[in-house]
């Protein structure tokens, strides 16, 4: 068996990014059609502001063996489409029964997870706070604050993502929207389809 060397990145708050990653990548608004709720001001934004970058992830990607660990960071840009915060695309691990970590490092925003059935857990994130997501949620970021929202995350090398879960139901069964006070408030998506009894159960012994 051949060791791997061992490695030390930098955590640039300010820029949000990874200095000594392996990889990068960024997601601009117009990426992100068919995420929000309000079909006519995602038109609108994109109109005058489909390459601005809504998030970036820097990363440290030793190898995608078990055993192994993946690194970064996201970057996340404030802002909203209509009233619903700037979100990440969101995702399950392919491997459903591998975990996530993020730690906060600027800003203001959340995780918002789903369980396979349906349910729904919010865990607040800000700076020196730790979210740890568990197997088998679906999770994704969402940045509520007016600033730039900044996580450190590490999850095991072998997960893998499935971003196709969420479209497949309609999108996640929650939103997060402007509360119109300050703050954000949770409300039920209605274009929201239930999985099938035979995906929870797949999802649950996998």
């Amino acid at each position: 068996m051949t060791l791997f060397e061992p490695a030390c990145c930098l955590v640039d708050v300010a820029a949000g990014r990874l200095a000594g990653g392996t990889g990068a990548y960024r997601k601009r608004l117009a990426d992100l059609a068919g995420l929000y709720l309000d079909a006519a001001a995602f038109a609108a934004l994109t109109a005058t502001r489909g390459d601005e970058i809504v998030y970036d992830v820097t990363e440290f990607r030793p190898s995608e063996n078990a055993g192994d660990m993946i690194f970064g960071v996201t970057r996340m840009s404030p802002g909203k489409v209509g009233d619903e915060y700037f979100l990440t695309r969101g995702h399950i691990h392919a491997r459903a029964d591998r975990p996530e970590i993020y730690y906060g490092q600027a800003g203001q925003g959340l995780m918002l997870m789903e369980s396979p059935a349906g349910d729904i857990r919010i865990v607040e994130i800000g700076p020196q706070s730790i979210c740890y997501v568990p197997p088998r949620w679906i999770h994704r970021s969402v940045n509520t604050g007016p600033g730039d929202f900044v996580m450190v995350f590490a999850y095991p090398a072998d997960s893998g993502q499935d971003y196709g879960i969420i479209e497949r139901s309609g999108g996640m069964k929650t939103r997060i929207l402007d509360d119109g006070a300050g703050g954000w408030t949770a409300r039920d998506n209605a274009a929201y389809r239930p999985r099938s009894g035979a995906e929870v159960a797949a999802l649950m012994a996998a």
